[in-house]
C-alpha cells in the first residue's frame, strides 16, 4: 500500500523550471517581484511623470531658475563686447599709420571683430538653450519615458513587449537628463577656463586702448605739421617712432587673436564637447545589460 502511494506521488511530481515558482496565483508578477510591487512602481512612475510634466517643466523653463548662470553668460557677453569695441577702435587708429603694415593690421582687426560676433551669437544660444532644453527634457522626454516604464509594470501580465517598452522608456529618461545637464555643465567648465585667462583678456583690452591712445595722441600733437591726407605722415621721417607704434599695433593684434581663441574654446568648442561627453555617457549607461528578469512561464 505504501509503495502504491509513493508511485502515485511520484507520477504527480514534476520538475519546476527556473520561473515556474512565480505563479500569478501566489501573488508574483512577471519580473520576479511581487505583483503589488509592480503596481506600486507603475503608479509611482505615473506620479513622477505628472510631477515632471507640470512642476519640473515649469520650474526649469523659468529664466530665474538659472539666474546665476545667466549672469555669468551676461558677464562673458560684456567681455566680448569690450573686445569688439577695443578691436574696432584699434583698427581705426592703426589705419592711420603710414605704410602697408598699418593697413594690413587694421584689416585683420576688422576681421576679428566679425569673428567676435560669432562668439556673441554662441553665448545667446547657450542662454536660450538653458530653458529650451529644460522644457524638452521635463515636459516631453522624461514624462514619456516614465509613462513607458509604468506601462511595462502595469501591463506585465498582458503585454509580451513590456521589457522592450521599459528599456525604451529608460533610454528616453537618461537621454533627456543628459541633454538637460549638458549646457549648465559646459558653462561651469567654461567659467573655470575663463577665470584662468581673465587677467590676459583684461590686459588685451588695456593694451589695445593704450595703443589707440598713443596713435591718436601722436596724430593730435603733430597734426598741424603733418600732411592733411594722413596726419601721421611725419612718422616717415621718424622711423624709430613708426616702428614703435607698428610693433605696439602688432602686439595688440596678437593679443586679440589669443583672446578670440579663448572665447571660441569656452563659448563654442567646450559646449559641444560637454554635450558629446554626456551623450557618450548616456550611451555607455544604456549600453549596459539591464535586461529585466525573464517573464515567468505560465504553468501548464
Amino acid at each position: 500500500m505504501a509503495d502504491e502511494i509513493e508511485r502515485v506521488d511520484g507520477s504527480q511530481h514534476h520538475d519546476l523550471g527556473p520561473h515556474d515558482d512565480l505563479d500569478p496565483r501566489q501573488g508574483f508578477g512577471a519580473y520576479g517581484i511581487s505583483r503589488r510591487w509592480e503596481i506600486g512602481m507603475g503608479v509611482a512612475a505615473l506620479v513622477l511623470a505628472v510631477i515632471s510634466f507640470f512642476a519640473l517643466a515649469a520650474y526649469f523653463s523659468d529664466p530665474q531658475t538659472f539666474a546665476g548662470t545667466v549672469a555669468a553668460l551676461d558677464e562673458k557677453r560684456d567681455t566680448v563686447m569690450s573686445l569688439v569695441g577695443a578691436s574696432t577702435g584699434s583698427s581705426a587708429a592703426i589705419s592711420l599709420l603710414p605704410g602697408d603694415a598699418g593697413s594690413a593690421i587694421a584689416e585683420k582687426l576688422v576681421d576679428l571683430s566679425a569673428d567676435f560676433l560669432v562668439v556673441i551669437a554662441a553665448i545667446y544660444l547657450e542662454k536660450y538653450l538653458l530653458t529650451i532644453l529644460g522644457v524638452a527634457a521635463f515636459k516631453f522626454l522624461v514624462p514619456i519615458g516614465l509613462v513607458l516604464v509604468a506601462i511595462m509594470f502595469l501591463g506585465s501580465r498582458r503585454l509580451t513587449f513590456g521589457p522592450s517598452v521599459g528599456r525604451l522608456g529608460l533610454k528616453l529618461i537618461v537621454f533627456g537628463l543628459a541633454v538637460f545637464v549638458a549646457v549648465p555643465a559646459s558653462i561651469k567648465v567654461s567659467g573655470m577656463i575663463e577665470r584662468t585667462y581673465e587677467a590676459s583678456i583684461n590686459e588685451t583690452i588695456q593694451t589695445a586702448e593704450q595703443t589707440t591712445d598713443a596713435i591718436e595722441g601722436s596724430a593730435q600733437q603733430e597734426g598741424e605739421a603733418a600732411d592733411a591726407a594722413n596726419p601721421l605722415s611725419f612718422l616717415l621721417q621718424v622711423p624709430e617712432e613708426l616702428n614703435k607704434l607698428t610693433d605696439a599695433a602688432r602686439n595688440a593684434l596678437n593679443n586679440f587673436i589669443e583672446a578670440l581663441a579663448v572665447m571660441i574654446v569656452t563659448s563654442c568648442i567646450i559646449p559641444i564637447l560637454v554635450l558629446v561627453f554626456f551623450l557618450w555617457l548616456a550611451k555607455l549607461v544604456l549600453g549596459i545589460d539591464i535586461d529585466l528578469p525573464m517573464r515567468r512561464r505560465r504553468m501548464r
